[in-house]
């Protein structure tokens, strides 16, 4: 393994851009940002997080046998760190010939019940390319956004915050609309937020409905 570039990220002589383009010229490098995950330092940590999220991006097929890696990331003692894997799993689903994520699908999902509003939001806001990557999934992906209706309140996801999630999960399901069964309960949830409190809220529901000439 090259530490020698983990060494650069702490001390800030390589920027994670700088790393992700090394990783993109020399996929030997992998190994090495994979080790930098579970480093104790912060900036190798979350450095290398970025950068394999972001190579996830663009290049899913090179990370997919890692899957696993990431299945177990996502329980993770650093939320930044279960965040990252939420978005790199979803990432991968492009390329899941063998059917992983179908078989992780309750874990995933399960962090919508999470007591922190960014980790709910992080799965709200990736269920469009899991829709979009597996169509079969769509009708229980999308039961499971409505359902954001019932989590719990806790200090990390206020009253407000919901409201932010509510917006979130109508934004991700603009996005696959179409294939959507349950169209109806769409409209139903939506429809209950034309009147928020909260601006962008009302306004995206107000938007969502315009589109589809319910207003």
């Amino acid at each position: 393994m090259d530490f020698d570039v983990l060494q650069k990220l702490e001390n800030k002589t390589i920027t994670k851009e700088e790393l992700f383009q090394e990783l993109v010229q020399n996929s030997n490098l992998l190994p090495t940002i994979l080790h930098g995950v579970s480093s104790s330092k912060a900036a190798i940590r979350y450095g290398c997080a970025k950068v394999l999220m972001d190579f996830s991006e663009k290049y899913p097929e090179k990370l997919y046998p890692q899957f696993d890696t990431f299945v177990s990331l996502m329980n993770s003692k650093y939320r930044i760190l279960t965040w990252n894997a939420l978005a790199i799993i979803a990432n991968l689903t492009r390329v899941d010939t063998e059917g992983k994520f179908d078989a992780i699908f309750d874990k995933y999902y399960n962090y919508l019940n999470d007591a922190y509003m960014v980790t709910v939001a992080n799965v709200v806001g990736n269920s469009p390319k899991i829709a979009m990557a597996k169509p079969h999934l769509v009708q229980r992906i999308t039961a499971q956004l409505l359902s954001i209706e019932n989590i719990k309140l806790t200090p990390h996801l206020t009253a407000e915050c919901k409201k932010v999630i509510a917006q979130h999960t109508i934004k991700s399901l603009d996005l696959f609309f179409n294939e959507i069964e349950a169209k109806e309960q769409v409209l139903s949830f939506v429809k209950k937020h034309t009147n928020s409190t909260r601006t962008t809220l009302r306004e995206e529901a107000l938007d969502f409905l315009k589109k589809r000439n319910f207003t």
